[in-house]
């Protein structure tokens, strides 16, 4: 590639908000420009190494028989409404109005878009199973956009939706999905392992969910996993075995009794003051389960001393909208 006439400009000082060193080399390299917060162009030599990596999932996605589209950016509410997500999804969502005050989003995901095209284009079971494709810009306004273009506002996202009869059919799908995006990190030369994932909310936590992840200092994600026997998992589904399945604890047979803990408002605190190892204490937790249907109920959750909870887990475990 000649560079004389390219738009090519690198800079030598490190730029003052960018705090992992994927983001200070974009940077200095010239392959983005920040435009604000969370927002990101991506300069000529950048776009081609996006561009690259477009073609490689490309040819990997056509391997499998999946059919590339493109869906709009902006999306009417009423798939939104239809589908019970337009409130779900929150402030993370950008809602505009248009001139005849219609209500809009800029997409953040398209799983609603997508259905509507499928309910409405595909007429007969002959024409299953069916994958779908895009390569397209998404939005979603994040609290703390941070990393650079790792957690931004606007990215590019390849989102992939498949149809079908029955479950074999889905499962043969997802396992040729599942090699396809194998071969795509191979060819990407990235260090990557896959980890047991939630479903998230537009999925069944029934059905077995992976995600592929890409091994980093400077990543967001926490991942469990053992090198003997090859498990591997999001810390939000990785199954764990308590200290008594380990090592049972040996410990005397005590009456009950009423004990002052007075300042101690942590379970550390008071398993100090009683002198007791905190996998022998329980500690109780109080929280609010909002459902679909409405209610709103209080959950007590009886911990382990030493054990912290996961949300996300209580959450599905309850088959809660939301926990807080």
């Amino acid at each position: 590639m000649r560079l004389k006439g390219s738009h090519w400009q690198t800079y030598k000082e490190v730029p003052a908000d960018a705090e992992v060193i994927s983001h200070q080399l974009m940077q200095r390299a010239g392959l983005i420009y920040k435009s604000g917060t969370g927002l990101y162009s991506y300069l000529h030599m950048g776009l081609r190494s996006v561009q690259k990596f477009e073609k490689i999932v490309r040819e990997e996605m056509d391997k499998v028989g999946a059919v590339e589209l493109l869906m709009p950016l902006v999306i009417p509410a009423e798939l939104w409404q239809e589908s019970g997500r337009w409130e779900q999804m929150g402030k993370g969502m950008l809602k505009l109005k248009d001139r005849h005050e219609r209500d809009l989003c800029v997409g953040p995901t398209h799983e609603e878009v997508i259905t509507d095209i499928f309910r409405k284009t595909v007429n007969s079971y002959k024409q299953l199973p069916l994958t779908l494709y895009q390569i397209n810009t998404k939005f979603r306004d994040e609290i703390r956009p941070r990393f650079g273009v790792m957690r931004a506002r606007e990215f590019i996202m390849k989102d992939a939706y498949s149809f079908h009869v029955d479950k074999p059919s889905m499962d043969e799908i997802y396992q040729k999905l599942y090699e396809c995006y194998q071969r795509i990190f191979k060819r990407a030369g990235l260090e990557f392992i896959v980890v047991d994932a939630d479903a998230g909310d537009m999925a069944s936590s029934e059905n077995q969910t992976h995600e592929f992840q890409v091994v980093a200092d400077s990543g967001e994600d926490a991942v469990i996993s053992c090198p003997s026997c090859g498990y591997a998992a999001n810390i939000e589904k990785a199954q764990s075995l308590s200290p008594f399945q380990v090592s049972r604890p040996s410990f005397k047979k005590q009456k009950i009794q009423k004990v002052s803990t007075p300042n101690c408002p942590t379970i550390d605190s008071v398993c100090e003051l009683l002198e007791q190892p905190k996998e022998l204490s329980l500690k109780s937790l109080i929280y609010s389960a909002q459902f679909e249907d409405g209610r709103e109920e209080s959950v007590l959750v009886m911990l382990l001393g030493c054990d912290n909870l996961n949300e996300l887990k209580l959450r599905n475990e309850l088959g809660a909208m939301k926990v807080y």
